[in-house]
């Protein structure tokens, strides 16, 4: 006979019994954190190497091996990086870029999401599906056609490219809010409905109040989408004052005659900082709305 079937069920209910389950519960989850923390330094260390890079001076940064901590910090390299190219310039074209494409991601995405998960109509749910299957196509493929239609139209060295899609809905972010907003109870709209609001108010009234997690999380994407994009300045842009910041970065590069790495970290940094001042500002929000957006299919 087996130990685990010679345990009588009092004995199992033990204290003994208890704390040794308790503990095994401790260990389990301890190894659990620190594999997360482990996990999580090493998504840090290109970051802590970016930070770290800024502050060296030329030769500290061809010391071997390389130091983490400078000694001492080159302040230097931020307004040095900050004078060698226009960066405020580049930085108001993509605050200008990102502030309009979230506007739009937010006019637009709520009122396809909202249709979906609310509004009954032939053909709702193959539509759906074809839309998120335009998820798995990669930008690439639509690079060229893209860039034909807005020439012809006529959008080449405006912002229009980058901003006007927005105002069309994403289909991610329509995915996400829609799976938000099946988490609402149909009782909320059918109470809304028989005191006389339409749709649009249920939406605006009742539902946008209630979402805020789920916007929190569309607007720190769509801002760290925008903010990064590279391949689309690059293409529709070609005037040097509409420049964006990630575009920038790259001719920071190609301007030098050699790399100074210091100066090329500190404008890294600098690009970097507001998504990372978004996220810890939203962190809350943006959690639980990752978590919330799963609950209801």
């Amino acid at each position: 006979m087996r130990v685990a079937e010679s345990v009588s069920p009092l004995a199992r209910d033990g204290p003994s019994w208890r704390y040794r389950r308790s503990t095994r519960q401790v260990l389990r989850m301890s190894a659990v954190h620190l594999a997360l923390v482990a996990t999580g330094f090493l998504f840090l260390l290109p970051l802590l190497w970016m930070v770290s890079t800024s502050l060296k001076s030329l030769t500290q940064q061809a010391a071997w091996p390389p130091e983490w901590i400078p000694q001492p910090f080159v302040w230097r390299n931020y307004p040095d990086a900050a004078a060698f190219l226009p960066l405020a310039r580049y930085t108001l074209n993509s605050l200008t870029i990102t502030v309009l494409f979230v506007i739009g991601t937010l006019l637009s995405c709520p009122l396809i999401a909202y249709a979906f998960a609310r509004i009954r109509f032939p053909g709702r749910d193959f539509l759906f599906i074809v839309l998120i299957a335009t998820i798995m196509l990669p930008g690439v493929v639509r690079l060229i056609p893209t860039y034909l239609m807005f020439r012809q139209l006529g959008f080449l060295n405006t912002y229009l490219p980058m901003v006007l899609p927005a105002f069309f809905g994403s289909p991610l972010f329509i995915f996400l809010l829609r799976q938000y907003f099946r988490t609402f109870p149909e009782e909320l709209a059918d109470a809304a409905r028989m005191d006389g609001a339409s749709e649009i108010g249920i939406l605006y009234r009742i539902f946008m109040p209630m979402s805020g997690p789920a916007l929190a999380v569309i607007t720190i994407f769509a801002v760290q989408s925008q903010w990064n994009d590279f391949v689309d300045p690059l293409i529709y842009l070609n005037k040097e004052r509409m420049r964006t910041l990630a575009v920038g970065l790259y001719y920071f590069r190609a301007y030098q005659d050699t790399t100074n790495w210091g100066q090329m970290m500190a404008a890294a940094t600098m690009m970097t900082a507001p998504i990372l001042i978004l996220f810890a500002l939203f962190q809350r929000y943006f959690i639980q709305g990752v978590a919330l957006t799963g609950m209801k299919g």
